[in-house]
């Protein structure tokens, strides 16, 4: 449990946290009923319940924000997955191809450009050269 949200209701504590977990990056905690039912209903309970990982949800989500072109959106979710570690780089690549043909060509398009910005953004710097294919040159 993260100190910095002690004092907080349990479930708005619970919601904060899973964002936190779902984004990869620090929340703060906010007012107004949209903020309210973001974090104390989908984050608290939605990307709490069993049946689904993370990663089932992060891929449902990844593929419905293809279809409506939440590239904004996108571009939040594929680096958390990639993160995270729920995706890998072979596992953004074939998002792509299938986006490509469900989704369309200019978004897959679109979702390749920001998962090979994400992999190469994700890579040390000075590190030795790598193809499409996350494969070294040596």
């Amino acid at each position: 449990m993260s100190e910095k949200f002690d004092g907080l209701p349990d479930v708005r504590r619970r919601g904060l946290e899973k964002m936190e977990q779902v984004y990869g990056f620090e929340m703060n905690d906010m007012g107004g009923d949209f903020f309210r039912y973001t974090a104390d209903h989908l984050f608290a309970d939605i990307w709490q319940r069993p049946g689904l990982s993370d990663r089932d949800r992060r891929l449902l989500l990844i593929g419905m924000l293809c279809t409506h072109g939440a590239q904004d959106v996108l571009s939040i979710q594929i680096p958390a997955a990639y993160r995270a570690g729920e995706l890998d780089e072979d596992n953004l690549r074939e998002i792509v191809i299938m986006a490509c043909h469900y989704a369309g060509w200019p978004v897959g398009a679109r979702l390749n450009s920001l998962v090979e910005d994400t992999i190469s953004e994700a890579k040390p710097r000075g590190s030795e050269a790598t193809d499409r294919k996350g494969r070294s040159d040596g």
